[in-house]
C-alpha cells in the first residue's frame, strides 16, 4: 500500500510506458525526456519504456497491451486515433493502471495536457488570411494521422478560412503522415496538380519542412507555409529570412509531457485533479518575432 512518507512515495512510481506517435519527430523526442525527467525527480530509479507507434493504430494497441502484460503503473499515451484507441485504454484502466494522455486527447484517459489546437490551427490560418493579397487566394491544408490534436488544428484553420469568401480550400484530406518525407511526398502530388496555389497550412512543422523541400525540388516559389510546433528547426527557417515557412504556432512538448506525467501520477496517489484536462497556449512565431521566442524548454 502506498503511504505517504517521501521515502516510500519515491518507490512507489516503478515503471512507466510511453507511446508515441513517431520518434523520428523531434516533437516527440522532447516529451518522452520531459517524462523521463519529471519521472526521475519521483524515484530515480524509475524503469521508463518508450516506444513509438508510427501512427499506425494496431501498433500502438498492442503496445498498450503489453504494458498491461508487464504491469506498469502509468502509461503516458500519445494516442494515434482520436476515437478507435478506446477499448485499449479501458483495458488499461482495468487492470488498475493510470493512463495520461499528452499533445493529444484518448478517450477514457485519467488526464489529459496538451495544446489547444484549435487555437493553435486558427492562429496559423489566421496569419495565411492576413498575409494574402487581398485577403484572397488558393490555399492548401496538408491533413495527417486523425488524431485529436490534427482534426483540431484542421477545425482551427478551416474555422478562419470559411470566413473569406475569397479563399479557395484546393485540397484538405491528403495525409502526410506528420513527417517530413510524408509532406514531400504530398506537396510533390498537389504541386503537379495545382498550378495557381497562394498558401498551405501543414498541421506540424515537419509536415511543413518537408512540403517546402517539395517547392524547392519542382522550382515553385509561388506560395508561402505555415505550421504547428514552433520546433528548433522552424525557428532557424525563420531566422534565416529566405524560408517558404513564414509562421508556426509553437507548442513545449518537453512542459508538456511532463505536466502530464506529474498529474497522472498524482492520480496513481490517489488525488484526483481538480480539472482532468489542461489545454495550453500556442504562441504565433513569425520572423518578426522570432528573435524573442524562448524555445521550447530544454532538457536540465
Amino acid at each position: 500500500m502506498a503511504t505517504l512518507t517521501g521515502a516510500s512515495v519515491a518507490k512507489d512510481l516503478e515503471s512507466i510506458g510511453i507511446s508515441v506517435g513517431l520518434l523520428g519527430n523531434p516533437f516527440f523526442v522532447a516529451t518522452i525526456k520531459g517524462i523521463e525527467d519529471r519521472a526521475k525527480e519521483i524515484n530515480p530509479d524509475v524503469q521508463v519504456t518508450s516506444v513509438s507507434a508510427d501512427y499506425d493504430l494496431n501498433k500502438q494497441v498492442s503496445q498498450i497491451d503489453n504494458f498491461i502484460a508487464s504491469g506498469v503503473d502509468i502509461i503516458m499515451l500519445n494516442a494515434v486515433d482520436a476515437s478507435a484507441i478506446a477499448p485499449a485504454v479501458k483495458r488499461a484502466k482495468d487492470a488498475g493502471i493510470v493512463v495520461a494522455a499528452f499533445d493529444v486527447s484518448a478517450p477514457g484517459a485519467n488526464v489529459t495536457v496538451m495544446t489547444d489546437n484549435v487555437a493553435a490551427g486558427a492562429k496559423a490560418c489566421q496569419y495565411i488570411v492576413d498575409n494574402l493579397e487581398g485577403g484572397e487566394g488558393n490555399v492548401i491544408i496538408i491533413n495527417g494521422p486523425q488524431s485529436s490534436s490534427i482534426i483540431d488544428r484542421v477545425k482551427g484553420c478551416k474555422d478562419v478560412l470559411s470566413k473569406h469568401e475569397g479563399i479557395t480550400i484546393l485540397s484538405d484530406d491528403q495525409n502526410g503522415q506528420a513527417s517530413r518525407d510524408g509532406g514531400l511526398d504530398v506537396m510533390q502530388s498537389l504541386l503537379t496538380r495545382y498550378d495557381d496555389i497562394d498558401a498551405v497550412f501543414a498541421i506540424n512543422d515537419p509536415t511543413g519542412i518537408g512540403a517546402s523541400l517539395a517547392a524547392k525540388q519542382l522550382g515553385r516559389d509561388d506560395f508561402f507555409i505555415t505550421a504547428v510546433d514552433g520546433a528548433p528547426d522552424i525557428e532557424e527557417a525563420l531566422s534565416s529570412g529566405d524560408s517558404m515557412i513564414k509562421a508556426s504556432a509553437s507548442q513545449d512538448p518537453y512542459v508538456m509531457a511532463g505536466m502530464a506525467l506529474k498529474m497522472g501520477y498524482d492520480v496513481f496517489m490517489g488525488n484526483e485533479p481538480e480539472e482532468d484536462t489542461v489545454l495550453l497556449d500556442p504562441e504565433l512565431i513569425t520572423a518578426e518575432n522570432v528573435d524573442s521566442y524562448k524555445g521550447w524548454t530544454a532538457p536540465r
